[in-house]
């Protein structure tokens, strides 16, 4: 086990295209930290920078606090498990996962042979090697459920059982930090859920550092520790999965997790009726005490509300526990998923609300115009028995102490 540290790593790629961006990150021992965000965020080749397959541009990668700059993929005692089940599909399983130990450790049959006539004491030397060898094969393969595969060829086995083939390499090795790129992204839906749980109960099990590279929020949220979000070779967020869904540090991040993901509307902030109020697109939205604080020097200009589609209800029976009545709409499209559906409602008094230009400071709304395509509608979350027809008339009540402010230029949380 080890731990391991970028500070200020970047990645700089012919014609200036930047692809990590002074990325600080500490990874503690034992821990399963995972890089999430779109194609292209830089996650991966976060990821090829550890292993040692990219030459850093700027910054240190230490393993224990060693710095690694200049050490070679083969001396960083890190196991690393591609995209795809790299295997040998003339070798059978067991070979397969004794083949990088073997390479390393024991010398070809014609020169055993040799060394069996020549060199007995050496010979008598690789011959517990290759014994030793053969027992962490075969704990591995028990681990992973796979001792009955060991003599099967790839070709043989189901695209899960491959993949645990391709775990068993890297942990034949031992090595002192684990690697992952995406392994669980060609499979289907149910095998990447029961590999999923595998992986978890694995990781408790072994307790190895371990880094995951993965763009599914569901695998990211339900497998690390914490969670590094990327977007264009920047950090925008390094936090546990729960904070990262509660408390999201900006809008990206707001949007990238939740599914369905969370409503953001922008508008503006008011003192209309007494106290401070959020109104924009038909919905008028009462702030707490703490909301109000947090908001206060964002008062001139446009603000975004998030709010996650759990804590919104199209409701058109009058008061619910927690509830607070923000305006009216009506039932566009239901779409049904077993227990829950998701709901997707229009706003009333939305259609001719536009987004402009600040006028005193002449500056563009910033995020608040990427956002305004989707104004005027909102979606939620209910029980698939208290779903009301499409064309239905409904009070859109929130829960108004789970509801976010961003900023509404830099998109950035109000708190």
């Amino acid at each position: 086990m080890a731990t391991l540290a970028l500070e200020g790593v970047s990645k700089v790629f012919p014609r200036r295209v930047t692809a990590v961006h002074q990325l600080d990150l500490h990874v503690r021992d034992g821990e399963l930290v995972v890089l999430v965000g779109p194609s292209g965020c830089g996650k991966t080749t976060t990821l090829r920078l550890i292993a040692g397959l990219e030459c850093v541009s700027a910054g240190v990668i230490r393993i224990d606090g060693r710095d690694v700059n200049r050490v070679a993929p083969r001396d960083r005692n890190i196991a690393l498990v591609p995209q795809d089940d790299v295997l040998y599909p003339h070798l059978s399983v067991s070979k397969n996962l004794g083949f990088g130990l073997a390479l390393r450790h024991t010398p070809w049959w014609w020169h055993r042979w040799w060394l069996h006539w020549t060199r007995p004491t050496r010979a008598r030397r690789v011959s517990r090697r290759r014994r030793a060898i053969a027992r962490r094969v075969h704990s591995a393969a028990t681990t992973l459920g796979i001792e009955h595969l060991l003599d099967r060829k790839p070709w043989q086995l189901s695209g899960g059982e491959r993949q645990r083939v391709a775990l068993g390499r890297a942990i034949v090795r031992q090595p002192a930090a684990f690697l992952f790129d995406e392994p669980l992204s060609r499979l289907d839906a149910q095998l990447r859920a029961e590999l999923r749980r595998e992986l978890k109960l694995l990781h408790q099990r072994l307790a190895v550092t371990t880094v995951y590279v993965t763009h599914d929020q569901v695998e990211a949220m339900t497998l690390g520790d914490r969670l590094v979000v990327m977007d264009r070779g920047r950090v925008q967020q390094i936090a546990p999965p729960g904070e990262v869904y509660e408390r999201p540090k900006n809008v990206f991040v707001a949007r990238f997790f939740g599914s369905p993901t969370m409503n953001l509307l922008p508008g503006r902030l008011t003192g209309r009726l007494g106290q401070p109020r959020f109104e924009g697109h038909g919905l008028s939205v009462s702030l707490t005490a703490a909301q109000a604080a947090c908001v206060r020097r964002a008062t001139e200009g446009t603000v975004v509300l998030g709010i996650r589609p759990e804590h919104v209800r199209g409701d058109d029976r009058p008061g619910i526990p927690d509830g607070n009545c923000v305006g009216a709409g009506r039932v566009t499209v239901n779409e049904m998923l077993g227990p829950e559906t998701i709901v997707t409602l229009s706003l009333d008094n939305s259609a001719h609300e536009e987004i402009t230009t600040d006028k005193k400071l002449g500056n563009p709304p910033g995020i608040a115009a990427e956002l305004a395509p989707a104004r005027g509608i909102i979606t939620s979350v209910t029980r698939s028995d208290q779903t009301r027809d499409v064309g239905t008339r409904v009070a859109i009540r929130i829960e108004a102490s789970h509801a976010m402010y961003f900023d509404g230029r830099t998109g950035e949380i109000l708190d």
